[in-house]
């Protein structure tokens, strides 16, 4: 069957194509991206997550974490936060001429959200059409976006999640809600909403979901006229054609996460670019050492593999003896609080002999075993916490309250801020945290990109109107 092809939907008073450029922090869409998206008119979206702001030269300003408490540097990044979207929206506003439409896109979970959000559309009126939003339960995100009068889109990935929002409060501000995005959490790249209920090893067929999705939505009463956006696992529409004009689904837009990152004005650094075309399947994984406490997927490489190593040396232990904890670990702690099995206490030794000879505590009552440099370099940004989000496993950070979870910091994890900045500006991509969709081999498969091309923004999204 050729393909049907799209039509374009009245979004912000605009016609535009319904296909959304995934918003993905730190820096990884930027004005340069966002507007050339819109400028072709689709939705560009500027991720609000930790924005870079310029100098007068036009330099990216280096967000530089100098107080001396955490409560302090949270507040230093808030600000940073704030500047950076409002630059961020204002340029690619600029660049958009007025075709397409600015959305800009935050995760609830991040730090100091609501207070970012509102700080960025208060200094960006008339710029912003929408605002996407997931990474947790954002019950506050209709409220607001009536408050500043623009549209709002949810990120969730289950049609229970979506009930649960609506319930509580989007059906208050049913008229903003431009669309309602289904991110799917064995698809899509970066954070996802995956539940204790799924399994992550067992994909299920987005089809189904999406349906169940839709019917949600009319039991609510949510018109027809509300697309469901599919974002995930998105690379040729023609492979989605069943999709297109589908009575049981109802209007569906389509959300590009990972292709727009190989693009001309796409901003992240060369050797990122590079990477992406040497992709190939299984090389993304979706694991659960995000200090978000989320799924999220990423490619596989030494960071993260020492991640995956790090806690596959780890035992478990009590403080006084108790079942099959018998006898005292010897190596890497101090004291004699450590009841561990015979056979971990044997692994354990085995860890030392290779180097890893220091014992660190988790919040669930086990140890894992690292070198020394790993140890201090943990420490080191545990205690550098800038507070980047509401609640942090690695950090025990909380942006609220007393400002700590009260759980022990866990170092099975990692500093997502440090890591994501560093790829974004031109850190080794090998040794840090490289979000991507699980179709990124699809880079080195399309004859689009061989013999290295690169598009623009309007060839890639030319190319995806043909279906390709």
């Amino acid at each position: 069957m050729s393909f049907k092809g799209l039509k374009s939907i009245l979004y912000g008073g605009r016609e535009v194509w319904p296909l959304i450029e995934g918003g993905k922090g730190v820096a990884a869409t930027n004005h340069a991206s966002s507007g050339a998206w819109a400028a072709a008119g689709g939705i560009g979206t500027i991720s609000a997550v930790n924005a870079d702001s310029y100098d007068a030269e036009g330099k990216i300003v280096p967000q530089v974490y100098d107080a001396l408490t955490r409560k302090e540097r949270h507040q230093q990044l808030i600000r940073y936060a704030i500047d950076g979207a409002v630059e961020q929206v204002k340029r690619a506003h600029e660049i958009a001429g007025g075709k397409g439409a600015i959305n800009i896109n935050v995760l609830w979970e991040m730090g100091g959200a609501q207070e970012v959000l509102e700080g960025v559309l208060e200094r960006t009126r008339g710029m912003v059409t929408g605002v996407t939003c997931g990474a947790g339960m954002p019950y506050k995100l209709a409220e607001i976006a009536q408050r500043f009068d623009v549209h709002y889109l949810p990120i969730i990935s289950s049609a229970r999640a979506f009930r649960a929002l609506w319930k509580r409060s989007y059906h208050k501000v049913a008229d903003l809600m431009a669309a309602v995005v289904y991110e799917d959490p064995w698809l899509a790249g970066g954070h996802n909403g995956l539940s204790n209920a799924e399994d992550p090893t067992k994909p299920e067929d987005p089809y189904p979901r999406v349906a169940a999705l839709r019917e949600t939505m009319r039991k609510e009463g949510v018109s027809d006229n509300v697309p469901i956006v599919m974002a995930g696992g998105v690379w040729f529409l023609r492979e989605w054609n069943d999709w297109i004009d589908n009575p049981e689904l109802g209007p569906i837009a389509f959300q590009f996460g990972t292709r727009p990152l190989l693009t001309e004005e796409s901003p992240i650094p060369q050797g990122w670019k590079d990477r992406l075309r040497e992709i190939e399947p299984g090389d993304v994984l979706l694991h659960k050492f995000s200090p978000t406490g989320f799924y999220s997927s990423a490619v596989k490489n030494p960071f993260l593999y020492d991640l995956m190593h790090r806690s596959e040396r780890q035992i478990p232990y009590s403080r006084v003896e108790a079942g099959v904890h018998t006898v005292q670990l010897d190596v890497g702690v101090k004291g004699k609080n450590f009841w561990v099995a015979p056979k971990d206490r044997e692994r354990a030794r085995g860890w030392v002999a290779e180097g890893y000879t220091e014992a660190l505590k988790t919040p669930d009552d086990t140890v894992v075993f690292v070198t020394p440099e790993s140890r201090a370099q943990i420490r080191e940004d545990q205690a550098a916490c800038m507070g980047c989000l509401s609640h942090c496993g690695f950090s025990s950070w909380k942006d609220h309250d007393d400002y700590t979870t009260g759980r022990l910091a866990d170092p099975r994890s990692f500093c997502i801020q440090k890591t994501l900045q560093d790829i974004a500006h031109g850190g080794p991509v090998e040794e840090n945290l490289m979000f991507a969709g699980h179709a990124a081999y699809r880079f080195k498969q399309d004859p689009f990109y061989s013999n290295n091309f690169t598009p623009t923004v309007k060839q890639l999204v030319d190319r995806i109107l043909t279906g390709d």
